[in-house]
């Protein structure tokens, strides 16, 4: 067994925790994107507002992608995810 076997093997109760995790709360984990994402903007008084609500759609995608993986397409919840921010 190489390397990387064993470490994913290692990693693999992590990651199913972490898609539970994100399962059971994408929706506080949305919310703190966005105080985040708007505490980041007023900071640099909105120069990079477009690459913060780039960044905070990509990874509210990702916590999607992470918490929806095997149930269908729909959140912890039953609804479907929201869509993509525009661009």
């Amino acid at each position: 067994m190489g390397l990387l076997d064993s470490l994913k093997a290692k990693l693999g109760p992590a990651k199913d925790k972490v898609a539970d995790l994100a399962q059971q709360h994408g929706d506080k984990i949305d919310q703190g994107l966005d105080k985040a994402a708007k505490a980041v903007d007023e900071k640099t008084k909105g120069k990079y507002s477009g690459k913060i609500q780039s960044g905070t759609g990509k990874a509210k995608e990702a916590i999607d992608r992470i918490g929806n993986k095997g149930d269908g397409g729909t959140r912890g919840d039953g609804t479907p995810p929201p869509p993509p921010p525009a661009a």
